[in-house]
């Protein structure tokens, strides 16, 4: 194809800020870090989320920007569009790979290397004029976990500059049409043979099908999308068989070892983990319920550790949301936390996600949703009051991965609050349905930011927060590390220097100090209950928007 300049598009100085239409086929990780950045070098953005080539036109129609941006669409961009806008299109491959599998064959070819391509819009699908690009080496690591760590670094870069190189007129590079076109990576070529395949092979094909749209697979006669495998080095069985249960997740032998998988998915409905899914579908699995071993890989969604005078509470939960049981079992390993000979206690999260607050998923497949909703409200406020009243040990909140929802009071209970530069928070509760919401955030974040930017991250149309801003407003008290394993060393050092400070027994005398009088003057269960007062209208009252928000975002519609 020979290089297209559209008629239409005015060159626009250096120094002026884009009119941008972001046209997304969901607002995900990173479209809103990419809002985040473009919006911090004086772009307005607008986002559009579409499910068609007509939605496509109308928003374009309506927004009439000087530059579209599709960070994640999964819609083709009509001829109408690209012809008259130019469309930057971030693709996850290298410069010239094209298809809508990139990552995913990535993962399951073993690729050493893999990158980001940010190119122009054309008739040729992932072919156009390629104005950025990034590569990263590739590690092990689920398609989701990429995508959220090198893709989204690698995305974010080449996006600031092909939008800067629009920005100050300057145009893009030739096609490069000469790698592979991939076909999408259907099914058939996902299909595990649990009789014959290695463990290797099915953690890679199952990992390379994470987040969207999982392995295809029957257990008991059913059909089901397999997501979130963690290697076992212990349990063994016959080929195929579940073996054990653990937390939700369940073990399957593999022709030479044994794997667990934690999440689910019937056709046509929402993921679950495994337990409940089976329990659904009417196939409960009657195998043993096992703890962890102390050592060697298997499942563990909670996990502590000590290092020089500090303890390291780490809670990985897919996709950060957490369950009623799942609150509970983390209140436990708190208390326990609580109870070591350690001067800080450092809550890391996950490595993609800190917390999401309460689990939609779960609470949508209950039998009485309302119920389930108040259940599991009421297990994570216990959480984030036992982080407010520890005054045991200094505490603080390390964002590896993002933040939202609940997640964020749950980090703002800390006396620190750290994170990778990386992160975005979405401290909002409004788009579900008008959910107040509680974890305490009518006491935490006021205490952080003062009641009217509360009011305005609160209440204002959904937006995401950077870290960069997050620190400016005082949301967050330090940001730092490109990578997750930066971060981690980053966070140690801070920690271990905090641990063995001399002036760190007077700030626990002086937080102790302080929460008293906090408490004098308004205790925190007047916060909770004026907070859970509105949530249980939002849960039980005549007005369903709440539960209709949550059945949309949950079926993805």
């Amino acid at each position: 194809m020979a290089h297209v300049t559209p008629a239409l598009q005015p060159v626009v100085p250096a120094t002026a800020g884009l009119r941008i239409l972001f046209v997304v086929s969901a607002h995900n990780s990173l479209s809103q870090r990419a809002l985040v950045a473009l919006r911090g070098l004086g772009h307005d953005v607008t986002v559009a989320i579409v499910d068609s080539g007509a939605a496509v036109e109308a928003a374009v129609d309506r927004h009439r920007p000087e530059l579209i941006v599709c960070p994640m669409l999964k819609t083709i961009i009509p001829e109408r569009v690209w012809r008259r806008h130019r469309c930057l299109v971030v693709h996850p491959g290298p410069p010239g790979d094209r298809g809508p599998s990139s990552l995913d064959w990535a993962i399951e070819l073993g690729m050493d290397e893999w990158g980001v391509t940010v190119l122009e819009a054309s008739d040729v699908l992932d072919g156009g004029d390629v104005w950025a690009a990034r590569t990263f080496p590739m590690r092990d690591g689920s398609k989701s976990h990429l995508y959220r760590h090198e893709v989204r670094r690698a995305a974010i870069d080449a996006v600031i500059e092909a939008v800067g190189a629009i920005a100050a007129g300057r145009h893009a590079g030739e096609p490069q049409l000469s790698g592979l076109a991939r076909p999408p990576l259907r099914q058939a070529e996902r299909a595990i043979d649990w009789e014959t395949d290695s463990t290797e092979t099915v953690v890679r094909r199952i990992r390379a099908a994470d987040s969207h749209p999982g392995v295809l697979d029957t257990i008991a006669g059913l059909e089901f999308h397999l997501f979130g495998v963690h290697q076992e080095d212990q349990l063994r069985g016959a080929p195929g068989a579940i073996l054990a249960r653990r937390h939700g997740a369940i073990c399957r032998a593999t022709a030479d070892g044994a794997l667990w998988i934690s999440q689910l998915k019937r056709p046509g409905h929402f993921k679950l983990p495994a337990t409940r899914a089976l329990e659904l579908a009417d196939r409960r699995v009657d195998v043993p319920e096992v703890e962890a071993p102390p050592t060697g890989r298997s499942l563990r969604e909670i996990t502590y550790e000590e290092r020089r005078g500090v303890g390291y509470l780490h809670f990985d939960f897919y996709n950060g949301a957490m369950s009623t049981d799942q609150c509970w079992r983390l209140l436990d390993a708190l208390r326990q936390a609580r109870r070591r000979p350690t001067g800080v206690l450092v809550l890391m999260g996950g490595p993609d996600f800190f917390s999401n607050g309460i689990h939609l998923n779960v609470i949508e497949a209950a039998d009485d949703p309302a119920a389930e909703s108040w259940r599991n409200l009421l297990a994570i406020d216990e959480v984030v009051r036992e982080v407010v009243e520890t005054d045991s040990q200094l505490v603080v909140s390390a964002l590896t991965g993002d933040a939202a929802a609940g997640g964020v009071p749950l980090a703002l209970a800390a006396d620190r609050v750290l994170a990778r530069e990386d992160v975005v928070l979405n401290p909002y509760y409004r788009h579900m349905g008008g959910l107040y919401g509680s974890e305490y955030w009518t006491y935490l974040l006021p205490r952080r930011i003062g009641p009217d930017l509360t009011g305005r991250l609160t209440s204002a149309p959904f937006e995401p927060v950077g870290a960069q801003r997050a620190d400016e407003l005082g949301l967050l008290d330090a940001t730092f590390g490109a990578t997750a394993e930066e971060f981690g060393a980053g966070v140690r050092r801070y920690a271990e220097r905090l641990a063995h400070d001399p002036g760190t027994p007077g700030r626990l005398a002086e937080k102790r100090r302080r929460r008293a009088l906090e408490e004098r003057l308004k205790p925190l269960s007047a916060y909770r209950r004026e907070e859970l007062a509105r949530s249980h209208e939002c849960f039980f009252g005549a007005d369903p928007s709440y539960h209709e928000a949550r059945h949309r975002f949950v079926y993805k519609r």
